[in-house]
């Protein structure tokens, strides 16, 4: 079965203390796990999507306009892969295997080319880390459950800034998409 990987939105805007938007501490912590996993999956040669959002600044018409403060523009630096994993994507991107992809959605699959990369090798299964956890990773995996893929969702690399929403999208994933959440165990993605 082929397999990738799904990186969302681990970005200095949504995880650094003076991040726009930012899940803080909990998304703090999930540094580590999310670049174990990201190296294991880039050393395999598994596909290796970082799929950040992007904003333009002062758009009256995104819907997210209405809802939360501006984050993720375009050109700053808050939209930029946060800590190590921002000095090990300098290393990935050269990887015919790493895919690099704006999104402007909860939903990395919303308005991208996200499915057809993911078709054209034959990806069967789709492993996702990064935040926020009830928002991006919560619709990216919903969207990936109506297109058929199987779904694994690290739980010690998903976070939110609403632990509520959290815990609860964390039951959602397995009793509604029969997804599989799990521990990052070290050794096998």
């Amino acid at each position: 079965m082929t397999k990738a990987l799904l990186n969302i939105d681990y970005t200095v805007d949504f995880v650094a203390d003076d991040g726009a938007l930012t899940c803080g501490k909990p998304g703090q912590a999930l540094e580590d796990t999310i670049v174990a996993i990201t190296d294991q999956f880039v050393k395999e040669g598994a596909y290796t999507v970082f799929a950040v959002d992007v904003h333009e600044k002062n758009d009256p018409n995104h819907p997210e306009s209405k809802l939360f403060p501006p984050h993720n523009i375009r050109g700053t630096e808050g939209r930029q892969l946060f800590g190590r994993l921002h000095d090990r994507f300098q290393r990935y991107q050269t990887k015919e295997n790493v895919y690099y992809m704006d999104k402007t959605r909860y939903s990395a699959f919303a308005g991208t080319d996200l499915e057809l990369k993911l078709r054209e090798r034959q990806i069967e299964e789709v492993h996702l880390v990064g935040v926020c956890t009830d928002i991006c990773i919560l619709h990216t995996a919903v969207d990936a459950y109506n297109k058929g893929f199987r779904i694994v969702i690290y739980q010690d690399a998903v976070a939110s800034f609403n632990q509520a929403g959290h815990e609860w999208a964390l039951g959602h994933f397995e009793q509604t998409l029969g997804a599989a959440v799990r521990e990052f165990g070290g050794d096998q993605p």
